[in-house]
């Protein structure tokens, strides 16, 4: 995954306008690339191409649905690990074989490896987290969500 910012002139006005758009929604309907791609003036084929390149390149990590776990009765926590260096491989592998994490970066910190994990149930939290302590070796600490903000991220079209 990119982490140095990229040049200047990778992304033109259509790649922001696609960016700022999708931020919007997206449709829910039998053709949504097509519908979505007509709203920015490209073709169905043009806009998923441009979609596949953004990924490529690394400025966007994903794309898909954001799903509120916590209204469907399930939990979310931001967890952190101070990873010796020399396991840091060992350990990734380890936490990223849970299901249950969604996502997994490494930080230049002394807690270096920070994951989201998305249980069925709040207890679910510490029951893998607990698991991921035993199997690593390693205190995991979590960090509940206090309160939700939505941060959205628009570029100059």
């Amino acid at each position: 995954m990119r982490r140095d910012p990229l040049p200047d002139n990778v992304l033109d006005k259509t790649d922001r306008l696609i960016i700022n758009t999708l931020q919007d929604g997206f449709p829910l309907t039998a053709h949504p690339f097509s519908e979505m791609a007509g709203k920015i003036g490209l073709s169905e084929a043009e806009l998923i191409k441009r979609l596949v390149n953004l990924r490529e390149l690394g400025v966007i990590t994903r794309f898909g649905p954001l799903y509120d776990v916590e209204a469907m009765g399930g939990a979310f926590c931001l967890c952190a690990i101070a990873v010796p260096a020399e396991q840091f491989e060992e350990v990734m592998t380890k936490v990223n074989a849970h299901p249950e994490v969604a996502h997994n970066y490494e930080r230049n910190h002394h807690l270096n490896m920070w994951f989201v994990l998305a249980t069925e149930h709040p207890e679910g939290i510490s029951d893998v987290a607990g698991m991921i302590e035993a199997e690593t070796g390693l205190k995991v600490l979590q960090f509940p969500k206090q309160e939700e903000f939505f941060i959205g991220f628009r570029v100059t079209a």
